[in-house]
């Protein structure tokens, strides 16, 4: 009974390692992808459209795992949330994943254009979704929801942000219809980096629900 056990919690940390491995790869991503778009550096963009095959790879093996857990484990509540939010976090990072990974692709798409204006707000968009997701990793692993509303602020600041940027492109096309084809491009990237700022918050309210059992959902978005 007790190797049982043991072997049992080798097995959620296993789980738990397989996690933070794909954060810490997505958040990589998002950086890379940002990056690539603001230096026009085709090669690293190409590189991130790569390494998603990697995040899908690891969402189907927490997949496995956790399935397999459940089947023949029969965890007790605790571990079950665990288990589940485990499965609803892969889920979130494998989107986030294909986000960045279409960045990337925006970022090829414009390499070979003449630049519409310097890029400020994005690149601050960017570091703070990866900053949000790093917050929502380290509370999945640590079973510590004290950093919701940390979370819940820095995704505020994304959509403003995409707010201004989104404003200022439109003006920009609305003075000059030949902006369109890059301005547009830039449009998909803010949205997606406001998307990427969503999956944080889901991950973030799934650990909170894990850790006590209580349900926050939406609450981020109708308080302050």
């Amino acid at each position: 009974m007790v190797e049982q056990h043991a072997a049992f919690d080798e097995e959620l940390k296993d789980l738990k390692d397989t996690i933070l491995r794909m954060g810490i790869l997505v958040s990589g991503l998002i950086r890379k992808s940002v990056e690539s778009l603001k230096n026009r550096d085709n090669e690293l963009a190409k590189e991130v459209i790569k390494q998603d095959v990697e995040i899908d790879r690891l969402e189907l093996e927490v997949d496995e795992k956790c399935i397999n857990l459940i089947a023949l484990r029969q965890p007790k509540a605790s571990d079950l949330r665990f288990i589940t939010t485990a499965m609803r976090i892969a889920t979130d990072l494998e989107r986030v994943g294909d986000l960045a990974e279409d960045i990337a692709e925006r970022s090829i798409e414009l390499a070979d254009q003449k630049p519409l204006k310097p890029l400020i707000d994005i690149p601050r968009m960017a570091k703070l979704a990866e900053d949000a997701l790093s917050l929502t990793i380290d509370s999945f692993v640590n079973r510590d929801s004290g950093r919701v509303e940390e979370v819940w602020k820095k995704e505020k600041e994304i959509d403003r942000l995409r707010d201004l940027v989104q404003d200022e492109l439109i003006e920009i096309m609305e003075r000059d219809s030949k902006t369109v084809t890059r301005a547009l491009p830039l449009l998909l990237v803010a949205r997606h980096l406001e998307r990427i700022g969503d999956h944080a918050t889901n991950i973030i309210e799934d650990v909170v629900f894990m850790t006590e059992g209580k349900v926050v959902k939406h609450q981020g978005a109708l308080s302050g």
